[in-house]
């Protein structure tokens, strides 16, 4: 990861905001590694609140928070980040090193590692997931479920005209992996801390034929790996999923390489409604849950559990397709929907204090992040005359919004949507409402294009811009159909060389002028708000220490 002086000076602020927080929860963390057993017991069950069933358990083909909420407690990356921070840090790698370049790049690998299958962990192993990743077919290359390869590493092996970042990756002895990128990138190596990177059991990947995932409809059905073998490395395996009761079970790794869990189970009971998780908690049928209602912070904390708030390293954003309503592909169209949002009276109605208005797709704690970009007042009549001047006083659009969901940067989805929509309908603008599952359908209908508007947002996988705007934007066949415009591939190549760019100082440069005119000349979607989210955990919860990628591991927590 690469940060300016400056950028880290503002994310050391940023992570200030938490520190009492993650002190609470992680104080007795050191003094159990220490032997303190007074710090925390070694067995029981952590039963955890989620908002939503995970996708699936094959990392690789994960897109959603709740699926990667799992999927870490089984598995890891050759790199990871310290607790707490966006700070890359060794995992299943021990050091690493690059050419000049920054192409070519050798991974030290730790010894004596088992997957769950007590199959090796080695230099072959890492080979054959790159070389999985790469080789992708068919469906497997779909936006919907390579999504993350498709923003990081661009194309696959049998697509020449989606050149990839990766080139090869030669195991030189079991504990050495050379992997060699095409060009060189601003993401290396801390892209190889994202979930969906970690590393599978090969063997557990061909017997359970992971990847034969199959179109089905405007979905995807996925093998028995994805759903019933996930094999990683993690100090937890999985269990099973009962779906019937709403239930993920994982049971600790008693031949984990490194510190052993200290709780037998991590049980995560699926509870949609955030109310209802809350209720949950107070009863004592959860031990804690992620992204509590602002409103609720304060009773919580009168009644004894540890609230621990997070930077606010996210964005909301009102997303534009221009596929389907040609209108969209106006700039000035797109400007007045902007002008329609009342974003500030959002932020205080809607979100917790500490949320601010978004100027641009990424917070003030990201390299390249750019002071000058004025903000957007809210303004219905400026909107107006623009639709007006762009011929689109008429204009009906098809709004989409998830349910079955709580994000850190959308609390409250069905209230937001109220509020932009009814932001909207006084412009003018007449739209046709529609809500589906988060993985129910709605995320399936953003990547297929179906929209014209829809509700999503991003928490930051780590702090170089190319994770913000990079995804965003640096391909044309995106949840925005920039490829309609003929700036989208301006944009996409722009982005390519700012990544590309060895010189901090100018890759820097490069991506402020590239955030100023994208809110400015292309607009290809809204930014609307930042805001910090918070986990709640009972106060005899230990050593989890909350993360601004929302990325904890349950790893080293103890029960009571």
């Amino acid at each position: 990861m690469v940060h300016s002086r400056t950028a880290r000076r503002r994310w050391t602020a940023a992570i200030g905001l938490t520190g009492v927080a993650a002190l609470a929860l992680s104080a007795c963390a050191q003094s159990e590694r220490d032997g303190d057993s007074g710090a925390g017991q070694v067995g029981g069950t952590l039963t955890f609140g989620a908002a939503g069933a995970p996708k699936l358990f094959d990392p690789f083909y994960a897109t959603d928070g709740e699926t990667f909420r799992v999927s870490r407690q089984m598995y890891e990356g050759l790199v990871g980040f310290k607790p707490g921070t966006a700070e890359v840090e060794p995992a299943l790698a021990t050091k690493w090193e690059s050419t000049p370049d920054g192409k070519t790049w050798t991974f030290t690998l730790k010894e004596g590692v088992k997957f769950h299958d007590d199959t090796d962990f080695n230099a072959e192993a890492v080979c054959f997931n790159f070389d999985r990743w790469y080789n992708q077919k068919g469906a497997g290359q779909s936006d919907a479920v390579s999504q993350y390869w498709l923003d990081n590493f661009g194309g696959f092996a049998d697509t020449p005209d989606k050149p990839s970042l990766y080139k090869s990756c030669k195991a030189s002895d079991p504990k050495t992996a050379v992997i060699e990128l095409n060009e060189a990138t601003s993401q290396f190596p801390s892209v190889l801390g994202f979930t969906s990177f970690s590393i599978s059991s090969p063997a557990a990947l061909k017997q359970y034929d992971a990847d034969n995932v199959v179109a089905a409809g405007d979905s995807f059905t996925y093998p028995a790996y994805a759903n019933e073998h996930p094999t990683g490395t993690g100090p937890f395996k999985f269990s099973k999923f009962d779906k019937a009761n709403n239930v993920v079970e994982l049971v600790r790794n008693d031949g984990y390489h490194g510190e052993k869990a200290k709780l037998d189970k991590i049980v995560f009971r699926i509870i949609p409604d955030e109310t209802a998780r809350k209720q949950a908690l107070e009863a004592g049928d959860i031990d804690g849950y992620d992204l509590p209602n602002a409103a609720d912070w304060p009773g919580l904390k009168e009644k004894g559990f540890n609230v621990a708030v997070r930077p606010a390293f996210n964005v909301l954003y009102l997303g534009i397709n221009q596929k389907n309503n040609p209108k969209l592909q106006d700039l000035k169209v797109r400007q007045a929907l902007m002008y329609a949002i009342n974003r500030e009276q959002l932020v205080k109605s809607q979100l917790p204090e500490g949320a601010s208005v978004a100027t641009q797709f990424m917070p003030d704690t990201v390299e390249g992040y750019n002071d000058s970009i004025t903000e957007v007042k809210y303004d219905p009549e400026k909107a107006k005359s623009l639709l007006a001047e762009a011929g689109a006083s008429d204009l009906t659009l098809n709004f989409y919004w998830p349910t079955e969901v709580t994000r850190p940067y959308m609390p409250s989805p069905k209230d937001i949507q109220s509020a932009i929509a009814g932001d909207l309908e006084k412009a003018g603008i007449k739209l046709n409402v529609t809500s589906k599952p988060w993985n129910g359908g709605y995320l399936t209908d953003v990547d297929q294009g179906i929209p014209d508007l829809f509700m999503l947002g991003w928490t930051g996988d780590n702090g170089t811009p190319q994770n913000w705007i990079g995804t965003f934007f640096g391909r044309t066949d995106n949840r925005f159909n920039t490829s309609a415009s003929p700036w989208g591939q301006t944009l996409a190549d722009e982005l390519a060389a700012a990544n590309s760019e060895p010189d901090e100082a100018k890759r820097k440069g490069m991506y402020e002028d590239l955030n100023k005119k994208i809110m400015e000349e292309y607009l290809p979607a809204i930014p609307v708000s930042h805001s910090p989210p918070a986990l709640v955990l009972k106060s005899d919860i230990k050593g989890v220490v909350p993360s601004p990628l929302t990325d904890e591991r349950f790893g080293p927590a103890s029960k009571g």
